[in-house]
């Protein structure tokens, strides 16, 4: 996984062809109510503009399914960068033809424009080769930034690397495989991981592949309760993934003293999400659960038992809540062990947060400065966990 970056080559004078994520959030206005994404992509814009490279930006934003969609161009992004960079930035309203290739070429050093989505041609996300070999047209080098769709084999993460002679990462890419792998493959001990969220589908090949690496596996969320009842529990309302009972008895059976399952939790007798409403609250032993209440939290004792498990953690990777954390009255469990984690960051362990929900904890909670490294693809950075190998990663030049 260790591959080549923009740091590796010469880029004064050469066009520069990058893929980052700019799939923002827009406003009815269409303006931009999140940069954070932006903000990823701009030390790697920055390096290479200093270099005197002729930098070419590429994103989707959306799902528009191969159409124009106005309310899904990339156009909002220009202003924001712009600020960011504090330089001005042009943008063209397409990402291969005539047009395009005019504005690419008409670049000096030091000079950045974006092109439009790239999902507007349906070629993108069919990994057509003549779109690839269009979006070839336009580099002298190629830079992939945009890990969160990296797991995918499209145009602009995979196909285009055929045709150019380089095909380097850029610094958040870097970033992410550095600490994504390296605590996996080379963590510091002890290494424990935290998994959470509502099924364990989404989950499986992350329990299979970190069983054998870690020395604790702790398992909140929703996908605790088939586990229990795989073991013969009653659950009451709580969710189950009937289809995974055998699966869960087995990963029991076989992960020895290393799986960690809640002890208590916060069950309700009435509760819906859409809504926000939940009824009367109840905190019971995991072997106390009525039959007509939903287990909706990780209990206190739990979040003591679990603190316990990750004091004195050299490398910690968390992916998935603990309970509906978007409920206030729900969200203690997910809440402590954030601020766990946070504390054993400020002591020198290693904290990983793979992406997604765990991700938006973190950041309501705002603790996200205290975590030693946020992903900033939910999708990539479960795909690496799963010890998968990621087309987009895969298709870079070897350091």
């Amino acid at each position: 996984m260790s591959k080549k970056t923009v740091k590796d080559i010469p880029l004064k004078g050469k066009r520069v062809l990058m893929r980052v994520d700019f799939n923002v959030p827009l406003d009815e206005h269409q303006n931009v109510t999140s940069d954070k994404r932006i903000r990823a992509a701009v030390p790697t814009i920055e390096y290479i503009l200093t270099q005197g490279g002729r930098l070419v930006l590429m994103s989707h934003l959306g799902r528009p399914k191969g159409e124009r969609i106005p309310e899904m161009s990339l156009r909002p992004c220009v202003g924001v960068l712009s600020g960011l960079i504090g330089k001005e930035v042009a943008f063209v309203d397409d990402c291969v033809g005539p047009e395009v290739e005019k504005a690419v070429n008409g670049l000096a050093g030091g000079e950045v424009l974006i092109l439009e989505n790239l999902r507007f041609h349906k070629e993108e996300t069919d990994n057509d080769a003549d779109f690839s070999r269009e979006l070839a047209d336009l580099a002298d080098i190629y830079v992939n930034d945009a890990f969160g769709t990296a797991h995918r084999a499209h145009a602009s993460t995979e196909g285009v690397t055929r045709y150019v002679d380089t095909a380097v990462s850029g610094f958040l890419m870097e970033k992410e495989l550095q600490y994504l792998v390296g605590a996996v493959e080379n963590p510091v001990r002890p290494f424990v991981a935290i998994l959470g969220g509502a099924k364990i589908s989404g989950k499986i090949d992350v329990i299979s592949n970190l069983l054998p690496k870690v020395d604790r596996l702790l398992i909140g969320g929703g996908m605790a309760y088939t586990f229990f009842k795989a073991q013969g529990k009653e659950i009451g309302k709580s969710l189950l993934e009937q289809d995974k009972l055998g699966l869960a008895a087995e990963l029991l059976e076989t992960s020895g003293d290393k799986l960690l399952l809640p002890v208590d939790c916060v069950t309700s007798d009435r509760f819906d999400f859409a809504s926000r409403s939940v009824g009367q609250l109840k905190v019971v032993p995991v072997d106390r659960i009525d039959k007509d209440w939903e287990a909706l939290d990780i209990g206190p004792e739990t979040v003591e038992l679990f603190s316990g498990a990750l004091s004195g953690a050299g490398t910690i990777v968390w992916n998935g809540p603990m309970g509906v954390f978007e409920i206030d009255a729900l969200a203690a469990g997910t809440e402590e062990i954030a601020k766990k984690i946070a504390a054993m960051s400020d002591s020198g362990a290693a904290s990983i947060i793979g992406g997604g929900d765990s991700v938006a904890a973190v950041e309501q909670m705002g603790l996200s400065g205290r975590m030693t490294h946020i992903s900033t693809g939910g999708g990539a950075s479960l795909e690496l966990l799963e010890g998968k190998i990621l087309p987009g990663v895969a298709a870079l030049d070897d350091a």
